[in-house]
């Protein structure tokens, strides 16, 4: 569109010149001004660079043909990768999903197996809390038969002692006799 334009003001460059000749001069330096500018503006990729900058043909390799080349070899790299990706997830999903059942059943069990080892411990704990109790008691029990027998045994002493006395007063009054 920028084209038309500025060869319909050219083609009014051949009458005499007047103020309308300078205004239109003037308004094709701008409009090519414009072009310019929006040429170095627009992506290379984009349709509308292309219509205001053609390449010269003279140069296959121009570096506006070489941009092109490399732009359109990057977006189909991208799309090969793309491609590849989408492919690798589809036929790796089953795989995946049962990758995935594996390791969620191996994370069970291994949370079960730490569950019982816990539980076997405190078991374990609970064990020796119950032996320590029954020691505790038993010694107890020993203490308190050992306190017993001692009492009888002085008890008994006493009583024999109480009993020589007896005895020996018993003898002392006979002989006072």
């Amino acid at each position: 569109m920028v084209e038309i334009v500025i060869l319909r003001l050219s083609d009014r460059s051949t009458q005499p010149m007047t103020n309308n000749y300078m205004l239109n001069r003037s308004l094709t330096l701008k409009l090519w001004l414009l072009a310019i500018v929006l040429a170095k503006a627009l992506p290379i990729n984009s349709p509308a660079y292309g219509q205001i900058i053609q390449p010269i043909p003279q140069q296959p390799e121009s570096f506006q043909e070489r941009m092109r080349q490399q732009q359109e070899e990057r977006t189909q790299q991208t799309q090969e990768q793309l491609k590849e990706t989408w492919l690798r997830l589809n036929l790796q999903q089953p795989q995946l999903q049962q990758q995935q059942k594996i390791q969620q059943q191996e994370f069970t069990r291994q949370r079960q197996e730490l569950i019982r080892q816990q539980q076997f411990r405190l078991q374990q704990q609970e064990t020796r809390l119950q032996q320590q109790q029954f020691t505790q008691q038993q010694q107890f029990r020993i203490q308190d038969q050992q306190l017993r027998q001692d009492q009888q045994i002085r008890q008994q002493q006493q009583f024999r002692l109480q009993e020589q006395r007896r005895q020996q007063e018993l003898r002392q009054q006979k002989n006072n006799l």
